[in-house]
């Protein structure tokens, strides 16, 4: 597929290379911080890369030297002076980009550029995969401020360091350095920051040729199974099974295997 950019909002930017989008949060100036035309253009460019067939693979990244700070509190405090709800934002914007983000039916990379914090490391956490540069941090921040989580952290941290270490977290936001994350299963990648783009590219590429129906069964299956019964997982398993059996990659992934030769999925 031939390239091309389609800009959702000034601060938000959406591109497919290949079949690869990139939704990259583009206000650099305020370390991405979320004010609502940001939020409001990356459920935009978070639905069009999952409407769109020919996507393969998602790339949620910042400019410059944050990844996304959370919420931009300036605009918070501006609602809080007006009397307007606050936390609308949550139902509004952070649920819906949250579940955006974790049901994306393809694989989903984070390319962690620099600070994560509040809202904007609870989207990281979302992701399939997180690529971090060495430069990178990230900070759970919602009780310095007063607050409880919100855009999932309450359910994608404690599956990724469990219940008690998601707690003393949450209870003490101080900045966890790159290291510290990936000793503590937050990331599974650190990556020089001058090579982050060129190495999440790569990984964006290998899985957007991949099997998508599969990674999409498999994503669904895991986050099925955390939550039921083996009995209820098995029979989900076997329904995603039939369903993967009956696409076109899983016969040329058996034709492929049979003839000794790599295979050529085609995400169908």
């Amino acid at each position: 597929m031939s390239q091309q950019s389609v800009s959702t909002q000034e601060t938000v930017r959406y591109e497919i290379d290949s079949a690869v989008a990139t939704i990259t949060l583009n206000r650099p100036d305020e370390m991405n911080a979320l004010d609502t035309p940001t939020k409001e253009g990356l459920l935009a460019a978070l639905r069009s890369a999952e409407q769109d067939e020919q996507v393969r693979a998602v790339v949620l990244t910042g400019s410059g030297r944050a990844f996304c700070v959370g919420q931009d509190l300036r605009e918070h405090v501006r609602r809080l002076d007006s009397g307007e709800p606050p936390l609308a934002t949550v139902r509004e914007h952070y649920n819906p980009i949250t579940l955006a983000i974790v049901n994306m039916p393809k694989p989903t990379i984070a390319a962690v550029n620099g600070a994560a914090a509040g809202a904007g490391a609870a989207f990281a956490f979302a992701c399939d995969l997180r690529i971090a540069a060495d430069n990178a941090s990230f900070t759970l921040a919602f009780s310095q401020v007063g607050l409880s989580a919100d855009s999932g952290a309450s359910w994608t941290l404690p599956r990724l360091v469990g219940t008690a270490k998601a707690i003393e977290l949450l209870f003490n936001p101080q900045r966890i350095g790159v290291r510290e994350a990936s000793q503590l299963g937050l990331i599974n990648e650190i990556v020089p920051a001058d090579r982050l783009n060129e190495h999440v590219a790569a990984l964006a590429a290998r899985l957007a040729a991949g099997p998508t129906v599969a990674y999409a069964s498999l994503k669904a299956s895991v986050h099925y199974g955390a939550a039921h019964t083996l009995e209820e997982t098995l029979e989900f398993e076997d329904a995603m099974q039939t369903r993967c059996g009956t696409t076109a990659d899983h016969r040329e992934g058996v034709d492929a295997f049979l003839a000794k030769r790599p295979p050529n999925f085609a995400g169908k």
